[in-house]
């Protein structure tokens, strides 16, 4: 099956009140034309432009030709499903993923954020709250490129972490030996987060506000799947979780 491709039209003047044109773009990869409609309808209103593919061989190409700012990624897919879509688009250059799942299953998200997805969504969902999370992710890639630029030299040491920002690396001591981990966008940010207060109990709605950018708690879940997954590659013991409050960075002494 061939991805599709939004329809290209000479440019029109906008009546006062649209949505200003932004040069961003969103890959939106659904094989369910009205899930897919319904999703490009309501991000073409937020002033994004969108390209559409509806399986996973189309989406990759689409994505290595377009070079999206963030993809709206199903997790069941023809040809290949969104994790594989997800490893493969990740592999070739880093890119804000969202992805969209029936599933509820605990150890599928997790498996969906240990290969790159920087949030998710089980279906049914509100275009209105999808929205929402598109431009709270494009507002972190922001964020992001500010950091990178405001902290070219910083680097955090915290008990066997080390967090290169400007490169955005991490490094985990253990033992004698000094290992590389690899952390999406979102689990760097948030590492970053609970190392800039160390030992000081964050909240999930904290993380939320200053990670996620959300103003609200409404992906209180979305904060414990992220910690969970950062857990894996840094170690358990090094995030203390305040059951009812929030979590820390966990320092010796």
């Amino acid at each position: 099956m061939e991805h599709t491709r939004e329809t290209r039209e000479k440019p029109t003047a906008r009546p006062a009140g649209d949505p200003p044109v932004s040069r961003r773009t969103v890959l939106v990869v659904e094989d369910d034309p009205t899930i897919a409609d319904a999703v490009a309808t309501r991000l073409r209103a937020e002033g994004l432009r969108v390209e559409l593919a509806v399986d996973g061989p189309g989406a990759v190409r689409l994505a290595r030709e377009i070079r999206p700012d963030l993809i709206v990624l199903d997790l069941m897919l023809p040809g290949f499903d969104g994790l594989e879509v997800c490893r493969r688009v990740q592999a070739d250059r880093p890119v804000c993923v969202l992805m969209l799942t029936a599933r509820t299953d605990e150890t599928d998200l997790l498996v969906g954020l240990g290969v790159g997805a920087d949030d998710y969504m089980t279906k049914p969902f509100s275009m209105r709250e999808l929205a929402a999370r598109v431009q709270a992710l494009l507002r972190r890639v922001d964020r992001a490129a500010e950091l990178a630029r405001d902290s070219a030299s910083e680097v955090l040491q915290l008990d066997g972490l080390e967090l290169d920002q400007a490169q955005r690396r991490v490094w985990v001591r253990r033992g004698s030996e000094r290992q590389e981990v690899h952390l999406t966008p979102t689990e760097h940010d948030l590492l970053v987060c609970l190392a800039s207060r160390p030992r000081a109990v964050l909240s999930r709605e904290e993380l939320l506000s200053q990670v996620w950018g959300w103003t609200d708690a409404s992906g209180t879940r979305t904060v414990d799947s992220h910690v969970k997954s950062l857990r894996r590659k840094i170690g358990p013991e090094r995030i203390r979780t305040v059951h009812g409050v929030g979590y820390a960075l966990q320092l010796p002494g």
